[in-house]
């Protein structure tokens, strides 16, 4: 699911035009974006929380080359689903499983 397929669900379930959808989720976005840049966290009870992590610089290779790198040090932001998200995948597990694995072999 992309942006527009995205708006086009938030139109169709709440009955507001594509333009207010849209313009809902961009303020979502930026308002997460905001607080993630001055270091704070969003959390949606039982959906997760976006919060910002801190990965240290490391070694690395490069696999083509094989050549020795160095990596970056770099704040990624994250996204930590809830606990009922995650009870909700769980029970779908059968009907994911074949789903994802699809994917991991192309």
């Amino acid at each position: 699911m992309n942006k527009a397929d995205l708006i086009d669900k938030i139109a169709e379930d709440t009955g507001i035009t594509k333009t207010e959808a849209n313009a809902a989720l961009d303020s979502f976005i930026d308002a997460v974006t905001k607080t993630l840049k001055g270091g704070g966290k969003v959390t949606l009870v039982g959906f997760g929380t976006f919060l910002l992590s801190y990965r240290e610089g490391r070694k690395g290779h490069n696999p083509q080359t094989k050549a020795q790198i160095t990596i970056k040090e770099k704040v990624v932001a994250r996204f930590k689903g809830g606990k009922e998200l995650l009870a909700t995948l769980k029970s779908s597990m059968k009907e994911l499983k074949p789903l994802l694995q699809k994917k991991k072999k192309k």
